[in-house]
């Protein structure tokens, strides 16, 4: 939900920070800008009220009274704005027009600007929260307890005592409170608010459960595998508190906007006032240069951006994200779990040097079982398919993204690629044999065994690609991107193949998670390639996402490392949706731009016709008010995909 209470006053694009405060002056605080626009609709109207009965003094009273109020409320914006962050906001511009609107008597004109300036906060909140819609939705359905089995009964806890091995019972209609193993039978599950997927998915006992589901069958158990606090939908929850506070570069620009722009509105006003000799003149000049275009805007549409990225799957951290999306030139994909489906089966075991398959496949995932590579997992999972009896290994060591080694009964057995075999001290002749007794399909991985310095065979791994991969790259390239690569720690042969069916820009294979970050920054510091997408799903990827313009993480299989150093996780298991990111960016940014260089064109425009004395002060103050309305409602434009 919306924790920080509307401003008075537009203060470029971002609510004034503020303490919770409990009860009624709680809700006056955060619907202060609605009350104050309300306060001076009804000045306005009643002060018409008295000017039209030939009540002239009366009514010039009532306006002055409320621009008076106004003013005093803005002023107090500025104050902040001066001594607290050390910068000159665009307030300071409005505050001058509704001052030099009380000096020279000019109170309705003075009362209209104090309207505009409420009613584009309250503008301004209501279009944030509507944007920020799907966003609150995630933080408003975080459970805060759990129904814990102990014993016979059930025990209702606080989310945060949920520890790993606990069983959670879900009841119907409640949202899963942690990541997961099913111990039902069968449970029916509603994703929709996660993946936007509208149909519920039914599942197995067995099957992972990953919390911020909603249970849309009976009740059911789940064995959680994790602190409720490191759950996926945790992670989610955080990141969606950062995206509710972050601004943008784009909506930062109204602080440097005030710094040059209130000396030259002066200028201006100063020179019409001197040729003319109307200081009116000079005060209508002030009322249309007040920046609202670039203060609602941009702030607005980016939110909006946000909104409805999550609609579609993809959480992402905050306004200054969805801009580095749509100003992305380079997008990298890591290939295992990102563009194939990560979930590899042994296809073939080819054993050497005399060792049966079977005990070929039980040492090395008897030495895998302390990986977390996804083709370590899935050798551990084909061995007790098996029935394999595996030994718990012990000096054991791991290289990233290479491979592991480590002792097995009596045996010293290393699993991984050529290059980490090679390094290990295999001979290159017996890695030469053995791999030409072999030939390589689309997605095939082949894992070299080497035991106690020779080679034992090969484990051959097949991990299809995603479906919905096939035209991703075209579609990325039709958004704009002008370069796609792969970056993937398989042997070159391999990553080239998926590479080429794809048709990626360029494949960098055979990188560990130190040659991924270098990539990363090398590619980052090319000018023409700047700004840089990492595309991830595993631990290793943590880093390579951390240090990228924008990290996005693939969250759906419950990726919480990588999901918290990325700018953005996609929770739908679907690599396509990289590019409605990217598209909901370009369009984001898109409206952002046009709304500010209509708005301020029509600003500028209108100062030069005030400066000329063709545009008095209340005329400018109600044109500034529709060029408010149509930037806010042009933002709004930004929702809809």
């Amino acid at each position: 939900m919306d924790t920080a209470p509307a401003p008075a006053i537009a203060r470029a694009g971002r609510p004034a920070a503020r303490r919770p405060i409990p009860g009624r002056l709680e809700w006056l605080v955060e619907h202060r800008a609605q009350i104050l626009a309300v306060f001076a609709l009804v000045a306005i109207g009643a002060g018409g009220i008295l000017y039209l009965g030939g009540e002239h003094p009366a009514a010039h009273t009532v306006w002055g009274v409320a621009v008076g109020v106004l003013a005093a409320e803005l002023a107090v914006e500025v104050a902040h704005t001066v001594l607290v962050e050390h910068s000159l906001g665009v307030d300071t511009i409005a505050l001058v027009a509704m001052v030099g609107a009380l000096v020279l008597g000019q109170e309705l004109a003075g009362a209209v600007i104090g309207l505009m300036f409420t009613g584009g906060a309250s503008l301004e909140a209501i279009a944030s929260r509507r944007a920020r819609r799907e966003l609150t939705a995630l933080i408003q359905r975080a459970p805060k307890t759990a129904h814990l089995r102990v014993g016979e009964g059930l025990d209702e806890v606080p989310i945060d005592q949920v520890q790993p091995r606990d069983v959670v019972l879900v009841r119907t209609g409640e949202v899963v409170p942690v990541d997961g193993t099913l111990l039902t039978p069968e449970a029916v599950i509603d994703t929709s608010t996660l993946t936007g997927e509208p149909l519920p998915e039914t599942i197995r006992e067995g099957m992972p459960v990953l919390s911020g589901c909603a249970n849309a069958g009976g009740p059911f158990d789940v064995l959680a595998d994790r602190p409720a606090a490191e759950s996926s939908y945790a992670a989610l929850v955080r990141l969606v508190e950062q995206a509710q506070t972050q601004r943008a570069p784009m909506v930062r620009m109204a602080d440097r906007y005030a710094g040059f722009f209130l000396p030259l509105t002066l200028f201006v006003a100063g020179l019409a006032w001197a040729l003319s000799g109307d200081p009116v003149r000079a005060l209508a000049v002030v009322v249309v240069a007040t920046p609202c275009p670039l203060i609602l805007a941009a702030p607005i549409a980016l939110v909006s951006g946000l909104s409805r990225a999550a609609r579609s799957g993809v959480i992402v951290k905050g306004a200054g994200a969805i801009e580095t999306l749509g100003q992305a030139r380079t997008v990298l994909f890591d290939k295992t779990g990102t563009l194939t489906v990560g979930t590899p089966d042994v296809r073939e075991v080819i054993s050497a040097g005399g060792w049966e398959p079977a005990e070929l496949l039980r040492l090395a995932a008897s030495v895998d079982q302390l990986s977390a590579h996804v083709l370590g997992e899935a050798l551990v999972a084909a061995a007790k398919e098996a029935e394999l009896e595996l030994t718990m290994p012990e000096d054991v060591h791991e290289e990233p993204g290479q491979g592991i080694e480590g002792r097995v009964d009596t045996y010293r057995v290393a699993v991984g690629s050529r290059a980490f075999a090679r390094a290990r001290g295999v001979p290159e002749h017996e890695i030469v044999a053995t791999a030409s007794t072999t030939t390589r399909g689309s997605g095939e991985a082949h894992v070299v065994v080497a035991i106690d310095g020779h080679v034992g065979g090969v484990i051959v791994m097949a991990d299809e690609l995603r479906p919905d991969a096939a035209k991703l790259m075209d579609r990325l390239r039709a958004e704009g991107i002008r370069h796609v690569a792969m970056i993937s720690g398989d042997r070159r042969s391999v990553a080239e193949r998926v590479g080429r069916e794809l048709g990626v820009d360029r494949v960098y294979a055979e990188q560990s998670a130190d040659q991924k970050l270098e990539v990363v920054r090398r590619i980052a510091a090319e000018p023409d390639l700047h700004p840089v997408i990492m595309v991830g799903d595993g631990v290793n990827d943590a880093p390579a996402l951390a240090i990228a313009d924008l990290g996005i993480a693939m969250g759906a299989a419950g990726a919480t490392v990588s999901s918290e150093t990325a700018d953005a996780v996609i929770t739908v298991d679907r690599i396509d949706r990289v590019a409605d990111a990217v598209h909901t960016g370009r369009r984001s940014v898109s409206i952002a731009r046009q709304s500010i260089l209509v708005g301020m064109g029509l600003s500028i425009g209108a100062m030069g016709i005030a400066a000329l004395g063709y545009l008095p002060p209340l005329a400018g103050a109600l044109f500034q008010e529709a060029v408010d309305l149509a930037v806010t409602l042009n933002a709004l434009r930004a929702l809809r995909g």
